[in-house]
C-alpha cells in the first residue's frame, strides 16, 4: 500500500511539473501525505474502469480510422480481388481510374491482374500469365486497353504488350540483347519506355509501335493514330 501512494504521489509530482497543476510543489507533497488508503484504492479502481473502457471502444475507433477515405478492401483467404494473404505490389491506374493493373505472388509465382475498381472485381487476362513463368512490372493505358510488362516467357526478361482487345501479348524487345525493365506506356498506347543495358550502362528506350496502332483513349474510343515522333536512332522493333 505504501507502494501504490508513491507511485500515486510520484504522478501527481510529474502531472504538477509538466502540466503546472500547483505552483507550489510542498503543497502537493503534504497533499500525497494525507491521502488515505481508502483514497488510493478509489483512485486505483477508477482508473482501470477508464483504462479498460478505453480499450473496450480501441477496436472500433481503430476501424473507423482505417475506412476513412480509403476503399481497400481486406485480404482474402479466398475468392481474392485487391489484395490476398500473399504479397500484392506495384499497382497502377488507368487515366480515368476505372482500372488497377497490379502484381501478386497468390497463384505461387508473380503474375499480373487487373482489378475493375467501379465494379469491385478482378478482370480477366486470358493468355497473359504463363504457367511458370514471371510476370512482372506492369502499366496500363488510358482507358485499360493495353498493358505493358515484363515476361521471362523465352529465358530472358522482355518487354511486352497484352491488348485486351484481341487477348494477344506482343514481345517488342525480341531484337535487344541485355536486360530491360521498368516499361511505360503512353497514355494512347502507341509510345512503349523502358530501360536497358543493351550499351553497357542503364538508358532509357522508347520504342514507336506505329501509326496503324488503335489508341487508348479516355472514355474508351479507339481510332488510328496519326502523330509522328522526331527521327532518332532507330527503336526496335519485332513482331511474335
Amino acid at each position: 500500500m505504501l507502494m501504490a501512494s508513491s507511485l500515486i504521489c510520484r504522478l501527481f509530482q510529474v502531472l504538477d511539473q509538466v502540466w503546472k497543476f500547483s505552483p507550489n510543489q510542498n503543497v502537493l507533497a503534504s497533499s500525497c501525505r494525507r491521502l488515505s488508503a481508502s483514497a488510493i484504492i478509489r483512485g486505483i479502481q477508477l482508473n482501470v474502469i477508464l483504462i479498460l473502457a478505453a480499450i473496450a471502444t480501441l477496436p472500433a475507433t481503430l476501424a473507423g480510422c482505417r475506412e476513412y477515405n480509403f476503399l481497400t478492401p481486406p485480404p482474402q483467404s479466398f475468392g481474392a480481388t485487391l489484395n490476398s494473404l500473399a504479397a500484392d505490389q506495384e499497382p497502377r491506374y488507368s487515366y480515368d481510374g476505372r482500372y488497377l493493373v497490379f502484381t501478386s505472388d497468390r497463384l505461387a509465382q508473380r503474375s499480373i491482374f487487373l482489378y475493375d475498381v467501379q465494379q469491385r472485381r478482378l478482370v480477366d487476362l486470358p493468355g497473359l500469365n504463363q504457367l511458370n513463368i514471371l510476370q512482372d512490372q506492369p502499366d496500363i493505358s488510358a482507358d485499360g486497353r493495353y498493358i505493358v510488362y515484363i515476361s521471362e516467357q523465352f529465358g530472358k526478361p522482355d518487354v511486352f504488350v497484352y491488348d485486351r482487345q484481341s487477348l494477344r501479348s506482343e514481345r517488342i524487345t525480341k531484337d535487344i540483347l541485355g536486360e530491360v525493365r521498368e516499361p511505360t506506356i503512353s497514355g494512347n498506347g502507341r509510345f512503349i519506355a523502358f530501360e536497358s543495358n543493351r550499351s553497357g550502362q542503364w538508358d532509357i528506350v522508347i520504342h514507336d509501335r506505329g501509326p496503324q496502332v488503335q489508341l487508348s483513349l479516355p472514355g474508351g474510343s479507339s481510332e488510328t493514330s496519326n502523330s509522328t515522333i522526331p527521327e532518332t536512332e532507330s527503336s526496335p522493333n519485332s513482331t511474335d
